[in-house]
């Protein structure tokens, strides 16, 4: 199979997946709106300050032949709020909003599928809010239509975080797109009425997709890979009446838990210390100013320095109500920081209760709140499962992510 595959923004998972697909000989072209490689002009320009964010778009040399990129609309995204319009990137009906990007990138995408045929490619492999047009297009033209859910079904975030509206009043303002237009939405369910198979990366994910209300052909869940382990990790035996080291990293939403969070935290202070890391979704939540005051808080960190943070705490706490993965989760496991989750992030394909982590309710403060003071009596059982989250990460590079993507589509049969 020769595949075409179109992120407008790309990834880790996505440069993970385009990695395999090309050493297996099946990927045909690469589509995204801003790419750079080593040397040339966009990787020149990165070194100057303003524009440094276009490091994180460089992909390796060899993919540079297949690339194809149409960066108007992501580059004016990436610039306009630092020249201070931010009004033109802000909402979703925003001229350069991400969705607008998403959507003018697709159609881009499906003006090229003709020509792609030609030179023989017969799949193309695109991801959430991106893909109607050209999938569309797919359709006439014969092509295999390969579709990423990166979080879960739309219509399952609604009910969760309608109910948190209602459970958490005061911390509303943090709960972000439970408001997305009839038209986003509508597009959602396009996408998936055209797709061939559906991608999920976690269990969770793909139990959402059951409330869609056709029939989806294949749905195939693939967990992503964790980073390289910190295979130097020197696990500390815990000092009597020592405090309990405890990390949240995400963004700042009651989707992630952090209500729950803060309130199980608040009633073991004496002895428990935490550290946020995560930006604000806006300045208008008072609750939510209010905790972090009281809390170790970092709005932002660059991504080594994430990894290095979480080698010095003893428990990532990550209570999130509603994820498609939740990369944190691997990236906690690889540095030796045992993690605290829900079933409604990878964790429950990552995690075995008690062994390599552990798993809440979502929702629950009490069960996180009992769990963390079990934790604060018992800290000797920290060490033995953050051995068994490394030994676990070591399983699951990278590159067994990517190698799990070809075979199934290899294997796909339609």
């Amino acid at each position: 199979m020769k595949i075409i595959v179109s992120h407008p923004t790309s990834n880790q998972v996505n440069r993970a997946m385009l990695k395999g697909l090309h050493e297996a000989k099946q990927l045909q072209s690469f589509y995204t709106s801003v790419a750079t490689f080593p040397n040339d002009y966009l990787d020149q320009l990165s070194k100057f300050k303003p524009l440094s964010e276009l490091k994180k778009r460089q992909f390796p040399s060899d993919l540079q032949n297949l690339t194809k990129t149409y960066p108007y609309k992501e580059l004016m995204r990436m610039v306009l709020p630092k020249l201070g319009m931010k009004q033109l990137t802000a909402t979703e009906q925003s001229k350069f909003s991400i969705y607008s990007v998403y959507q003018y990138f697709d159609k881009m995408v499906a003006k090229q599928l003709l020509q792609e045929t030609k030179n023989r490619a017969n799949a193309l492999y695109a991801y959430e809010d991106g893909a109607y047009h050209s999938f569309l297009k797919a359709k006439e033209l014969g092509i295999t239509c390969l579709y990423d859910q990166p979080i879960g079904y739309w219509r399952v975030a609604q009910r969760i975080l309608q109910k948190e509206r209602e459970l958490w009043p005061e911390w509303e303002a943090t709960i972000p797109g439970i408001n997305d237009s009839e038209e986003k939405l509508i597009n959602k369910d396009n996408e998936l009425a055209l797709a061939d198979c559906v991608f999920a990366a976690s269990t969770f994910t793909a139990n959402t997709l059951k409330v869609y209300p056709k029939e989806l052909k294949h749905v195939k869940v693939i967990p992503f890979g964790f980073p390289e382990i910190n295979s130097d990790k020197i696990f500390q035996k815990f000092k009597p009446n020592k405090k309990l080291k405890l990390l949240f990293v995400g963004g700042l939403s009651q989707r992630k838990g952090i209500a729950n969070l803060f309130t199980a935290v608040n009633s073991l202070k004496n002895h428990v210390e935490l550290t946020v890391v995560g930006r604000k979704l806006n300045e208008d939540c008072a609750i939510l100013n209010k905790e972090l005051k009281n809390h170790n808080y970092i709005a932002n960190l660059p991504f080594p320095e994430v990894l290095k943070l979480m080698g010095e705490h003893d428990v990532f706490v990550f209570p999130s109500l509603f994820e498609g993965f939740g990369m944190v989760i691997t990236e906690a496991m690889s540095q030796g920081l045992p993690v605290i989750t829900t079933i409604n992030t990878a964790g429950g394909d990552l995690i075995e209760h008690g062994k390599n982590g552990w798993l809440v309710t979502p929702g629950s403060t009490d069960e996180l709140t009992i769990l963390l003071q079990n934790l604060i009596e018992k800290p000797e059982q920290i060490t033995s499962v953050a051995k068994e989250a490394l030994k676990t990460a070591q399983k699951r590079p990278w590159s067994v992510y990517a190698s799990d993507v070809v075979k199934t589509i290899e294997n796909l049969k339609f």
